[in-house]
This record gives C-alpha cells, sequence and structure tokens, in this order.
C-alpha cells in the first residue's frame, strides 16, 4: 500500500507528448499504488476505497494523458490490468521547513573557500536545500543522471575481474573527490561511502538521499554484470548514519 503522505503529493510524468504534471491527489494515489506494480480497476477500488465510477473516471484521464495503459488480464479476460507507461520525474509536496542554515554554509564552505570544486559542491547542496524546502524533489531526476554518468565511465574503470572494478571506482570516488569508498563485501557487494559528496551536509531528511550516486553505481554495476542492478542504499548521513552504504544486486524482473 502506498504511503498515504507520498500519494498526496503531486506527481511529474514524462510521457510522450511532454511533461504531466498530476494534481488530483486521487490521481497521485493511483499512480503511487501502480508503481508497486500492475492492478486490475477492482483492485485499485479496493486500495483506493472510493467508488468504481470515480476510479474509472481517473483511470481514463491518466490513460488519455499518456500516463498509464493497460492490457486483458491474462487470467481472466473481461478485466484490463492497469501499469504505468511514463517516467516518473518527481514530486511536488506542500512546503516545509528543514533545519538547514544555508547562510552558514555559504559563509563557511563557499566565500571563505579556495578550491573551486567546494565552491560548485556546496552551490548544488544549497540548490538542492533550496529545492527541498519548497517541497521540490528531484531524486529520480539526479538518479537518471548518475545511471547515464555510470554508463558513460564504466569504459574508463572496467577490469578484468571486479575486485579489479572495484579498486578503479575507489580511485574514481577518490580523484573525483566524491568521497572515499571501501568495499565492506563481495558477495553480495556492498559499498560503503565516507565524506560523501551528495549528501554529508544536507539537513537529517530521515531518509536515504544519494539519488545521483545510486544511479551511478548502478550504470556502472549494470554494464559490469550485463543486466539491470539496484544499488540500494540502505545507510545514509541525511538519515543519521556514519556512512552511506549500497547494496548492489540484480534487479527483479517485476521491478522492471
Amino acid at each position: 500500500m502506498a504511503n498515504t503522505n507520498t500519494a498526496r503529493r503531486i506527481k511529474i510524468f514524462s510521457t510522450k507528448t511532454g511533461v504531466n504534471v498530476v494534481q488530483s491527489p486521487i490521481k497521485a494515489q493511483i499512480l503511487s499504488i501502480l508503481k508497486e506494480g500492475g492492478l486490475s480497476g477492482s483492485q485499485i477500488v479496493s486500495c483506493t476505497k472510493r467508488s468504481k465510477s470515480t476510479i474509472s473516471a481517473h483511470l481514463q484521464d491518466l490513460e488519455d494523458a499518456g500516463i498509464i495503459d493497460w492490457v486483458i488480464d491474462p487470467e481472466d479476460r473481461r478485466r484490463k490490468i492497469y501499469f504505468i507507461t511514463s517516467k516518473f520525474l518527481g514530486d511536488l509536496s506542500s512546503p516545509q521547513e528543514i533545519e538547514d542554515d544555508v547562510s552558514n554554509i555559504l559563509e563557511e564552505y563557499v566565500i571563505q573557500a579556495d578550491d573551486p570544486f567546494k565552491f560548485f559542491r556546496y552551490m548544488f547542496r544549497t540548490i538542492r536545500v533550496a529545492l527541498l524546502d519548497e517541497g521540490i524533489n528531484i531524486d529520480p531526476i539526479l538518479h537518471n543522471a548518475g545511471v547515464k554518468v555510470g554508463q558513460t565511465f564504466y569504459k574508463k574503470l572496467e577490469g578484468q575481474s571486479l575486485n579489479e572494478l572495484a579498486r578503479n571506482l575507489a580511485s574514481f570516488w577518490e580523484t573525483n573527490k566524491l568521497g572515499n569508498i571501501q568495499i565492506k563485501s563481495m558477495k553480495p557487494l556492498i559499498i560503503q561511502a565516507y565524506d560523501c559528496f551528495e549528501c554529508e551536509d544536507l539537513p537529517q531528511l530521515g531518509r536515504p538521499a544519494c539519488a545521483f550516486d545510486s544511479g551511478l553505481l548502478e550504470g556502472i554495476f549494470s554494464n559490469y554484470y550485463g543486466q539491470e542492478v539496484e544499488a540500494e542504499e540502505t545507510k545514509c548521513y541525511a538519515q543519521g548514519d556514519d556512512f552511506c552504504q549500497f547494496i548492489i544486486k540484480p534487479l527483479k524482473k517485476d521491478d522492471a
């Protein structure tokens, strides 16, 4: 069942005809439910606790907008199975206060910094915090960008073995000042990141926040394994941990 707060957010999707902003709470709830997999109309009615006529009207609107589509249920040809066909870009929530003194960050790390990298590093964080403060979550966009970067840099990092790739990756992380990474385990592959570029100085969000890094790792290791993988972030500075941790594992077919 989709989280109520998540379902209430305004959702942004990219369709074949352009960007579509879904403001209806009921439509947003339907889409949150469908993110977990295809469902029949009756199942959606049950999950949302709305009338069949109400859900049917919203499903038709979402279909007309190119956000969802349907197929005939192979087990019961009288039923349609609805699923999302568009790309989720992010969501908007009500403006919220985030405990973060941006002015102090700029004073300490940007104005006084001699290292140009620090300037861009903290400008990136400042922009991200400002967006979060307005209720705008850009994690899906950052994740997709990370996947593309990982795919691009894989040829530079690839080695003859997983151990060699891991060493090259650690060197890449340090050289590009993304932080310091350590391989905690090879089976399953568990990567820990310290001094994380993406999230170390973010306010406490209570959730993992390394969307770009997880995408970067997915792009790299999907190329290595020759199949899609997931970089699940199980620890993060942004949720109060002492480091960020990613578990690299094959993506289940049902999650694709």
